[in-house]
């Protein structure tokens, strides 16, 4: 007998989240074998979906549901992730206005412009990210100032960074 589609999906993503409940899952292809030994069988691009669609956190310890993620460790976690990235590609910070220009070698500033979207800096409006420049658009002069200062904060930068705070 074959079963709707959409069916077979819900019992599937419901079958990750008793996963996960019971066990850490640290990759999707842990995820793929487990499920499999209990009659799932899904692709990867499948369970990419499935990752998605059920708003599944990627931390340390492997997936996560929503709301299972302490926000202090969440937080805490972005801003490792921004200080490391801050430190490995960007070359320079300068303030323009209301705007803070970040330079990163060529390729570079895409990641940079995630990372800092992603730490949810409360100065920071949004990004927008070329080849080798991200400009972060702050919400006043004065904040922009700050959070220049913010993304040259001893220990975040390479020690080569131009800083024209």
């Amino acid at each position: 007998m074959n079963s709707h589609p959409i069916a077979s999906v819900l019992r599937r993503r419901d079958a990750i989240v008793r996963l996960l409940r019971e066990e850490p899952v640290r990759s999707q292809e842990e995820l793929q074998r487990l499920l499999s030994r209990r009659g799932f069988e899904a692709t990867q691009p499948t369970l990419s979906r499935d990752v998605r669609d059920l708003g599944l956190v990627k931390t340390p310890r492997g997936y996560a549901l929503p709301g299972a993620v302490d926000p202090a460790d969440d937080a805490q976690r972005r801003l490792a992730r921004l200080e490391k990235v801050l430190s490995d590609s960007v070359l320079s910070v300068r303030v323009a206005g209301t705007l803070v220009v970040l330079k990163t070698p060529p390729a570079g500033a895409h990641p940079v412009a995630r990372v800092l979207d992603e730490a949810g800096l409360p100065e920071a409006v949004g990004t927008i990210a070329g080849d080798d420049t991200v400009f972060v658009a702050a919400v006043d002069a004065a904040s922009a100032r700050a959070l220049a200062a913010r993304l040259s904060a001893p220990g975040a930068p390479a020690p080569a960074r131009r800083r024209d705070v």
